[in-house]
C-alpha cells in the first residue's frame, strides 16, 4: 500500500487528533451528569454496542438511476448522529466519490420530524476514539463534510423536519439546500449549551448569509423555520411541503442527465470562490473539542440530559426553547 504524501494541513490535523482524544474522554461524563438511564446505556459492554450498531443500518442508499442517488437517514426516533453512524456514512461518501457514473446525490430522511440532529452524547469513549482520521487528516465527521463539498458529484439536502447541529452542518456542506416551509427547522444550538459548533458552520454560514446573520444564527442558538431560512440564505428555497419532493426530484433528475465532466468542472470553479479552506474547518473542530472540556459545557449538557435530551420527543423537537432555559438569569 502506497503512503499518501503528508497534507499541508498536517500540523492542524495532528492538533485536532490530540484534542479529540483528550476531550472525548469527557463525553461519557457529559451524558452521565445526573442521568441514571443514560448511565445504564453507557455501561453496556462495547461488544454488545457494536453488535447493536451492526444490526441497525442508519443510512439507506437508493440508486434511482446510475446518475442519481438518494441517501436517506433512518435512525428513529430522532435521527441522532453518533460514532456508530460514522462508518456507515464513510462507506456512502467513499462510494459517492468513486462511482464514475454518479452526477447527483440527494440527502433526505425517513424519520418524521427529523432530518438529522446532533451528535450522540452517550456512547462509550472507545466508540469515538477508535475511529481513524479521514483522507483529509481531519476527524471523520468534518472530513466527510469537506469531501462532500469538494466531490465532483452535486449534493442536495432535502430538509423536512429538524436539521440541528450535525444535520445543519451536513446541509451547509451540501451544494444546495431545499426546505419544507411548514416542517423544516434548522439550528446551530451549541452556543446555547456552552459549546462551539464543530462541523464548520462558522466557516460556511458567513459566506452564505453575511457576517451579521451568521452570528445571529450561531450566537442566538435558536430554531430557524423554512421561510426565515430562505430569507437569510440558509437554504436555497423553501416550498410548501407537498411541493418540496417534486421540485427536488425534478431538479436532481434534470442535472443527472447533463455531462458529468461539465458538472464537475463548473462545480470545481465555484468551489474556488466559495468554499472554506480545510484549516478553517479544522479550527472549528478544535474549538468544539476545547469547548467540550469546559465545566460550563459539562453542566449545560448534563442539565439537558436531565430534562430528557435524546429520550424526550419534546426536548428534541423544541431544542431551541430548552437551550434558552439554560441561560443565566
Amino acid at each position: 500500500m502506497k503512503l499518501r504524501p503528508a497534507p499541508k494541513t498536517s500540523a492542524i490535523a495532528m492538533s485536532s487528533k490530540a484534542l479529540t482524544a483528550a476531550a472525548l474522554l469527557l463525553l461519557p461524563a457529559l451524558a452521565l451528569s445526573g442521568q441514571t438511564k443514560v448511565a445504564e446505556k453507557v455501561g453496556r459492554p462495547p461488544a454488545l454496542k457494536a453488535e447493536a450498531a451492526q444490526d441497525h443500518q442508519q443510512i439507506k442508499l437508493e440508486k434511482r438511476t446510475a446518475a442519481y442517488w438518494r441517501v436517506t437517514f433512518d435512525n428513529p426516533p430522532f435521527n441522532i448522529f453518533g460514532p456508530e453512524t460514522i462508518p456507515q456514512m464513510e462507506k456512502v461518501v467513499a462510494e459517492i466519490e468513486s462511482d464514475p457514473n454518479l452526477r447527483v446525490v440527494v440527502f433526505d430522511s425517513d424519520v418524521p420530524g427529523f432530518f438529522l440532529t446532533h451528535y450522540n452524547f452517550t456512547p462509550p469513549l472507545a466508540e469515538s476514539t477508535s475511529l481513524p482520521s479521514g483522507p483529509t487528516g481531519l476527524h471523520p465527521l468534518p472530513d466527510m463534510l469537506v469531501r462532500i463539498s469538494k466531490s465532483p458529484v452535486v449534493s442536495i439536502a432535502l430538509i423536512r423536519g429538524r436539521a440541528t447541529g450535525v444535520g445543519s452542518e451536513l446541509a451547509l456542506a451540501s451544494d444546495m439546500r431545499f426546505a419544507s416551509r411548514q416542517k423544516a427547522i434548522l439550528s446551530q444550538w451549541e452556543v446555547g449549551a456552552a459549546l462551539v459548533p464543530g462541523g464548520g458552520p462558522m466557516a460556511r454560514l458567513p459566506r452564505l448569509m453575511g457576517r451579521g446573520r451568521a452570528l445571529e444564527v450561531l450566537l442566538g442558538s435558536d430554531d430557524i423555520n423554512g421561510d426565515l431560512a430562505e430569507e437569510y440564505g440558509y437554504v436555497n428555497r423553501s416550498f410548501d411541503d407537498d411541493k418540496l419532493d417534486p421540485f427536488v426530484d425534478g431538479l436532481a433528475t434534470r442535472i443527472s442527465g447533463f455531462d458529468r465532466q461539465a458538472i464537475a468542472d463548473t462545480k470545481r470553479l465555484v468551489d474556488f470562490a466559495s468554499l472554506p479552506s480545510d484549516p478553517e474547518i479544522a479550527a472549528g473542530w478544535d474549538a468544539f473539542i476545547t469547548s467540550v472540556q469546559r465545566p460550563a459545557a459539562q453542566k449545560s449538557i448534563g442539565r439537558l440530559m436531565d430534562m430528557g435530551l435524546q429520550t424526550n420527543p419534546d426536548i428534541e423537537a423544541r431544542l431551541g426553547h430548552y437551550t434558552q432555559t439554560l441561560a443565566d438569569k
